[in-house]
């Protein structure tokens, strides 16, 4: 609820969350906001021993988790954010901050240093401003805050420590316990933000996007500000200037003039303490703004008057004044009255805004011209015999003139085919670059099989998309006149040819998105991997090239598994191999990585926990499960869509990064990573402890 009066102004803004803690996702979204997840590459190495206070190293790590994502993202997500949270959460004890356990050991540690005694969390949270200018510059501004909670355990026998240790639930979690869960029966009592234990102050986050976007700029309500966030004198708001990229190496050698602890300014006639004063910092051994020229290849870094927040929400309040005084008011009986506001013809549509709605209306005759294109094989055609000109083309397709004089010059203006003028003859066509590369059906990454499966199966159930949002069923027998209790056996399996042909499909997407997903994570502790509904061993191929010590079974229908030789390569990697059964009803092959690439997206929840709990039986600690989906956090266009594609077809849809975090978790699989490929599928590894 507190979040109500800023959520439509952040509902048009790329929100980026640093961290793919599945608390943090829960928390966040259980309070309406949208976002997107993008995990920060930041190593936390920072010397604690520079610190004078924990809340300190607990800010300065979620500043410099935020600031990575932010400038990361205009060059690698080829995007620039508009907002950056980073969060870090440590417990301290006896002056000592615990973070994650590594192992078992440490958990024992931690938790036998918290028996019976008081302890506080801590959370740091930095937000990080992103302004994108006209020249593709981008300005960043920082606030950052922290929460702390006290918290009081029990006296802990040896016997309910190694219990709750042999559990796994300490084992990703601050401090080695988690209160939302089982850890929270060591807790005699808590003191603060209960949120904040478990990983994000949203109550003070809240606040603080309040003050953002709905407060005024004068020094007055900045002091008013801090007086209703800073209730105790733990609780400090700071407003920064964007460090260099190299701060950490640049500051960690003094901490006198690092600008990593909290300066208090003198104290000034009427203002107020200097614990309780929301004050604004200037590191001197840190350039003030960042400047990132998208255009270039390196980050540059120049000098520019650094701009307060707070004239982001003083321009923002006065939009809202201005709307407000434009407004007719309703009398009490309904009625529209006249403030005398001059009424002004409609202006003109926007050339962009109207490209924009043009395209999406057309964006199906679009689809189905690549889709015809490639069913006729005119890209293949012009591959090997370019230089055609309509005539030629329609002998060869066996169509019409007409029709293909339409096609070709469709295919031109969609930049698919490039067309050259003959003196007093026809023009002459050829493949684009982009043609050559995925459309023609003997590229590496040609998509030629995917575009088909979409043309005569996808087509088909998309046009009855209003039946299926209505009814919120697949459409296969409206589409085929036949209803299908196993999609798979009863459509894609049932007769070689269209077996043949979703075989193709699967394998054209396989080999386009396999290396991202193979290579998004460190996989050098695993030895062996099984991927469930491997289909053709694309993707499998794809990991062993990216691992060399990982051998992969591909585990499958009878029915793919028999058809796999044909899609394997040249030169037969021998760490490959095919079993051939069904994974719902199946022992499934041991092994220390279980790959699930486009399969919990097929199934429904139910269906989901049987599969995930065949899965965490066979896993031993340590065991890792890897999943390749279109996640739909940030609702991209791409993944929005695919949700909508998997109702029409399919029994499942497509999830969140925090629905599949919630599914892991409910099987014993904890410290979750995802990482955006920027591809059609994100990878998301989670470890069984």
């Amino acid at each position: 609820m507190v979040l109500n009066p800023v959520i439509p102004k952040l509902s048009s803004k790329l929100i980026v969350l640093a961290s793919a803690s599945p608390r943090r996702l829960e928390i966040l979204r259980n309070a309406g906001l949208r976002f997107e997840v993008v995990p920060s590459w930041f190593k936390e190495t920072l010397d604690k021993g520079l610190f004078k206070a924990p809340h300190e190293y607990a800010v300065e790590t979620a500043k410099q988790k935020a600031l990575e994502v932010a400038r990361r993202m205009p060059f690698k997500h080829l995007k620039t954010p508009d907002i950056v949270i980073g969060a870090d959460t440590i417990v301290t004890v006896d002056g000592t901050i615990l973070e994650k356990p590594v192992d078992k050991r440490d958990a024992y540690r931690m938790l036998s240093s918290l028996s019976g005694k008081e302890h506080s969390v801590f959370t740091g949270v930095a937000i990080v401003i992103c302004h994108e200018k006209e020249n593709e510059e981008v300005d960043y501004q920082l606030i950052d805050f922290y929460e702390e909670t006290k918290v009081k355990f029990a006296d802990l026998s040896e016997d309910m420590l190694w219990e709750y240790i042999n559990s796994g639930e300490p084992m990703d979690k601050a401090g080695g316990y988690g209160i939302q869960a089982l850890g929270g029966m060591l807790v005699e009592y808590v003191h603060g933000d209960f949120f904040n234990v478990v990983g994000f102050p949203l109550n003070h986050f809240c606040k603080q996007l309040d003050l953002i976007y709905n407060h005024s700029t004068s020094s007055l309500d900045q002091q008013n500000a801090s007086d209703c966030l800073s209730h105790n004198s733990t609780h400090t708001t700071s407003m920064h200037s964007l460090p260099q990229p190299n701060l950490t190496a640049q500051c960690s050698q003094s901490p006198d003039s690092s600008g990593l602890h909290n300066s208090s300014p003198s104290p000034r006639p009427n203002s107020l303490s200097t614990s309780q004063t929301h004050h604004i910092q200037q590191s001197s051994s840190c350039s003030p703004v960042r400047k990132v020229n998208k255009k270039g290849s390196q980050s540059e870094v120049g000098e520019s008057s650094w701009r307060l927040l707070n004239s982001l929400s003083a321009h923002t309040s006065r939009e809202s004044e201005l709307q407000d005084e434009t407004l007719p008011q309703l009398t009490n009986r309904g009625q529209m009255t006249d403030l005398g506001v001059t009424q002004h013809e409609p202006s003109e549509p926007k050339k962009e805004d109207l490209q924009q709605i043009t395209e999406l209306m057309d964006g199906f005759k679009a689809s189905k011209a690549l889709f015809t294109a490639s069913k006729l094989c005119v890209f293949d055609l012009l591959q090997s015999r370019p230089g055609l000109d309509a005539t030629q083309v329609a002998q060869e397709i066996k169509a019409s003139l007409k029709g293909t004089e339409c096609l070709l010059q469709a295919c031109v203006s969609l930049g698919l085919l490039k067309s050259k003028e003959r003196t007093c003859k026809k023009p002459v066509y050829e493949n684009t670059d982009l043609a050559t590369r995925f459309l023609v059906s003997g590229s590496p990454f040609a998509l030629h099989g995917y575009i088909q499966h979409c043309n005569d199966i996808v087509w088909p159930l998309f046009s009855h998309l209003e039946s299926a949002v209505r009814e919120g069923t697949n459409q296969h027998e409206k589409a085929f006149g036949k209803k299908s209790k196993d999609i798979f056996q009863d459509t894609y399996y049932n007769s070689q040819e269209v077996k043949l042909r979703f075989m193709n499909a699967m394998h054209s997407i396989a080999r386009v998105t396999g290396k991202a997903v193979a290579s998004a994570f460190d996989l050098s502790s695993y030895k062996t991997a099984c991927d469930l509904g491997g289909c053709t061993g694309a993707m499998a191929y794809e990991f062993t090239k990216a691992h060399p010590g990982l051998s992969v079974t591909v585990f499958d229908l009878p029915a793919v598994v028999e058809m796999s030789e044909h899609f394997q390569p040249l030169h037969t990697d021998n760490r490959v191999s095919f079993v051939a059964g069904d994974f719902f009803k199946d022992e499934l092959p041991k092994a220390d990585l279980y790959i699930l690439a486009r399969i919990l997206h097929d199934w429904p929840d139910e269906k989901v926990h049987i599969l995930l709990s065949k899965i965490a039986d066979a896993c031993t600690t340590g065991c890792a499960v890897l999943l390749a989906e279109t996640m739909l956090d940030g609702q991209r266009p791409y993944s929005a869509l695919q949700s909508l594609n998997m109702l029409a077809q399919t029994e499942g849809m497509e999830r969140t990064e925090g629905q599949y975090a919630d599914m892991l978790s409910k099987h014993g699989f904890w410290s979750m990573r995802v990482v955006h490929t920027m591809n059609f599928l994100d990878a998301f590894i989670a470890i069984k402890m």
